[in-house]
């Protein structure tokens, strides 16, 4: 009986693979079994379209029409036979409930060459249950929840024009993957959801992230571990936690972080503006090359900040100071207004002190109406131009 089902769904594939692919267009998940009643769970019919698509010759593309999709979690693997498309023009709808997930996300695109991520559809990960049992925030040990998106071992990728609002987790996390652009994006959850970052990138080069609207509760970009050549540009942030590197070191082994680029961005109304932070640990790894240029700050509690004492849980206390070695750091043309006196904090570790941090026209003023201040340690910050706070030795 079973077998004979199977080879009714082949039969079935193989049909509407042969009148699409004639065709040149792509494959409509309503064509597979799925309903658009935000009840019915579609991950069969989303995960059959699409493997009828990944083996044909040629383009091949799947498609999710306008209306509301139920999808519980699906990995959608490579490698394919050619470029593939999944295009997203209605909105896929995650399981509210946590329990539903046995892995770390909810889509997952993995072990793919040529892809495209686009339809203007939005991304819906039902998220507040699992903020309401805190999403692992102040704990050093925890089940995660699972990441809305995930890109994992892909390579030429295009995520365009698509939306992601109330993740469970992560919005979107890049991983172990290059050479990617995510464009366009409007990434929304609200200011007080948990671990929201809206892109997470790590272990990954080549990476940009341009022209999109993140509203979070975390970090509106975060870089992780082994992130290089990323490019972050005309992205608006916020309410979140500004835009940041890091964390780093807290796991032994960490790669190094190199060549990041964050350049004509905005940041209103978030807990940091632009923000490097390593936890306090005895992992040694190395974050160099790192320019934050052409930034506008909107009454960000921290404009711009170098945490390498950062510890979100409570136990931190007896931990060592930060290993990772923080260089060539550029902070130019910073521009706006502090939330807070301290406008530019700088707390490099006393184990492994920062080194050729640069400060040029930086431009912010405390909304209080007091001159606001530069603070730093274990740090030797160049600083020259326009000067508002003024951060050199000279003015510790």
């Amino acid at each position: 009986m079973a077998n004979s089902a199977t080879a009714s769904l082949l039969c079935t594939a193989a049909f509407l693979l042969s009148a699409w692919s004639a065709s040149g267009g792509a494959l409509n998940v309503k064509d597979f079994g799925a309903i658009a009643d935000g009840r019915s769970d579609a991950a069969g019919a989303v995960l059959a379209a699409w493997a009828a698509a990944c083996f044909s010759d040629g383009v091949t593309a799947v498609l999710v029409p306008a209306g509301n999709f139920l999808v519980g979690p699906v990995a959608l693997r490579g490698p394919c036979k050619g470029p593939m498309t999944f295009r997203l023009e209605g909105t896929v709808k995650a399981p509210a409930d946590p329990a539903a997930f046995s892995d770390e996300y909810w889509i997952s695109f993995e072990s793919i060459d040529q892809l495209t991520v686009n339809g203007g559809g939005t991304f819906d990960g039902q998220g507040a249950t699992a903020w309401s049992r805190g999403g692992c925030t102040g704990a050093s040990k925890c089940r995660i929840p699972p990441v809305s998106v995930r890109f994992s071992f892909v390579k030429w990728a295009t995520i365009d024009g698509i939306s992601s609002i109330d993740s469970k987790f992560f919005h979107i996390l890049i991983s172990d993957s290059e050479h990617i652009t995510a464009q366009f994006l409007t990434v929304t959850s609200p200011a007080d959801s948990p671990n929201t970052d809206g892109v997470h990138i790590t272990r990954s080069s080549d990476i940009t992230v341009a022209h999109s609207t993140v509203r979070s509760g975390d970090d509106c970009v975060s870089v992780g571990p082994g992130a290089a050549g990323l490019l972050v540009v005309n992205v608006t942030c916020g309410p979140g936690h500004g835009i940041s590197v890091g964390s780093l070191g807290r796991y032994e082994k960490e790669e190094d972080v190199k060549n990041i680029t964050v350049k004509n961005c905005t940041v209103q109304g978030t807990q940091n503006g632009v923000r490097i932070k390593t936890w306090r640990s005895n992992y040694a790894s190395s974050a160099y090359n790192i320019t934050f240029e052409d930034v506008v700050v909107k009454d960000a509690a921290n404009p711009i900040i170098i945490d390498q004492y950062y510890c979100p849980h409570l136990s931190c206390n007896d931990q060592p100071p930060s290993r990772v070695s923080i260089s060539s750091v550029n902070f130019w043309n910073i521009r706006g207004t502090s939330a807070t006196k301290t406008a530019v904090n700088l707390m490099c570790s006393s184990a492994n002190p920062c080194r050729d941090v640069d400060l040029r026209d930086v431009d912010i003023y405390y909304e209080a109406g007091n001159k606001p201040v530069c603070e730093f340690s274990n740090v030797k910050p160049i600083s020259s131009g326009i000067m508002q706070p003024a951060c050199s030795p000279s003015h510790a």
